[in-house]
């Protein structure tokens, strides 16, 4: 086989692969360009020969951190990087590229070959899957947050006073801001007043507002958050930590729609609706004294119970997916996402802080990464120590190998009961038998019906 045919059946190999080919000499000067790269770029083979790889690419990586150049330097390949290309139509392209050194037969550098993946449609599947799963900026999938998303119009749309329980880091505020944007009173203010962040004195100022001269260093009028939220809604966090001279004064607004500030003799109505919250279970409070029985059923008119992240650890690999594209559009990154060995130590810790937690330790990851994928070195080094107790899929984790993984914890942790573990997903029976045979994953001997296997 002389040199041009085994130029052309070099073309022919190339133009059969759906990831874009091209390779360059050491001065950067491209040599070949299969058909994907011109479907990818909008360029033609006859116009990317003989030029300069950047170009042609115009890519996000190009200046600084280039992964050919990379490879050239450390002679090692580069897999997985994230990169954004501009095609000839002005439009940007999200890609993953792996690179390579091209060596001759007597083991001399002679170029570099990249192969690049469009990564557009992978792209809008995640998106499509956040519209899905999430409601203003609160995001699950799992039995307990749909059925919180179901909730949350009518809730918002009723009016009513609202309880929200749950743990610290769980998105109380959240769940608070996205009823009051859901509701009539949206055009008017949301007010948060956290009530276990002042002593009783300067709480009350807060709230009600004073006179000049009610107290000492009262010199001027002030008005008070309920005042302000006039119209709009009231967000009382830690309700729970409230003394109960505070509940006395709290408990007459909520009955009569009226506020008397410090050293006024005249009361204000107010039109304003209250959401609470705590991360206490005010019913023991009550049945201990410690919080006043009226006014738990006043504000507990209608009650939402917000999970732990333990309890809803279906729902991590999208927590992931969505902070991890909230920081790449706040840092200017392009980390496509996380590490087998990450995946499996976030989806295996209990998350004390919940989801505050997570989005504390993707945001330190995101300080530390220089690269396109998280890695366990990028997470504080405790957290090495107390998760990743299973083991996990090697390399990165795309959303099929994230949901496979997925499926097969879930029904290691159910036993094997697949009625469970499909009812813990948030999918039906069916679906999950279609996934698990997709998947080919292998489920555990125990089926949790009481027989093997």
């Amino acid at each position: 086989m002389d040199q041009d045919q085994r130029r052309r059946h070099w073309d022919v190999i190339l133009d059969s692969l759906n990831e874009g080919v091209f390779t360059v000499t050491p001065d950067w000067r491209i040599t070949a360009f299969n058909r994907a790269a011109e479907r990818i770029t909008g360029i033609s083979r006859q116009e990317a020969i003989g030029k300069a790889c950047c170009d042609v690419f115009h890519a996000s990586i190009c200046e600084k951190a280039c992964a050919l150049r990379r490879t050239f330097q450390t002679g090692q390949p580069v897999f997985n990087a994230t990169a954004q290309i501009i095609n000839n139509q002005g439009q940007r392209v999200p890609i993953r590229i792996s690179t390579a050194i091209l060596r001759d037969d007597r083991g001399r550098v002679i170029g570099g070959v990249e192969s690049f993946q469009d990564l557009s449609q992978v792209e809008q599947l995640q998106k499509a899957l956040e519209l899905r799963y999430t409601f203003e900026d609160i995001v699950g999938r799992s039995n307990a947050m749909m059925q919180l998303f179901r909730m949350l119009p009518q809730v918002a749309d009723s009016g009513s006073t609202v309880l929200i329980e749950g743990p610290s880091g769980t998105g109380k505020e959240l769940f608070a801001r996205a009823i009051h944007n859901l509701s009539p009173r949206r055009r008017r203010r949301f007010v948060a007043v956290n009530c276990a962040a002042l002593p009783d004195t300067l709480l009350e100022s807060e709230l009600f507002g004073h006179k000049a001269g009610a107290f000492t260093d009262a010199r001027r009028d002030k008005t008070g958050r309920f005042e302000w939220a006039d119209g709009g809604t009231i967000f009382l966090d830690e309700i729970g930590d409230i003394s109960p001279a505070m509940q006395v004064r709290l408990l007459r607004v909520l009955q009569d729609h009226v506020v008397e500030p410090l050293g006024m003799l005249r009361s204000k109505s107010v039109d304003i609706r209250v959401v609470a919250a705590t991360n206490k279970d005010l019913a023991t409070l009550v049945r201990t004294g410690h919080f006043r029985e009226d006014l738990y059923y006043r504000i507990r008119v209608i009650h939402m119970v917000l999970p732990s992240l333990k309890d809803r650890r279906e729902d991590i690999p999208l927590l992931i997916d969505h902070l991890i594209g909230k920081f790449n559009r706040l840092q200017g990154k392009d980390i496509a996402g996380v590490s087998g060995d990450v995946a499996a130590c976030l989806m295996t810790y209990d998350f004390p802080g919940n989801v505050r937690e997570l989005e504390n330790i993707i945001e330190q990851a995101f300080v530390l990464c220089r690269g396109g994928i998280i890695e366990m070195h990028h997470l504080p080094p405790e957290l090495g120590a107390k998760g990743g107790r299973s083991p996990s899929p090697s390399g990165s984790l795309n959303l099929q190998a994230m949901e496979k993984y997925f499926i097969a914890e879930s029904l290691r942790i159910c036993k094997g009961n697949r009625k469970k573990a499909a009812r813990e997903l948030g999918i039906d029976a069916a679906t999950l038998y279609r996934k698990i045979k997709s998947h080919a994953i292998e489920v555990p001997e125990a089926d949790g019906r009481g027989r093997r296997r």
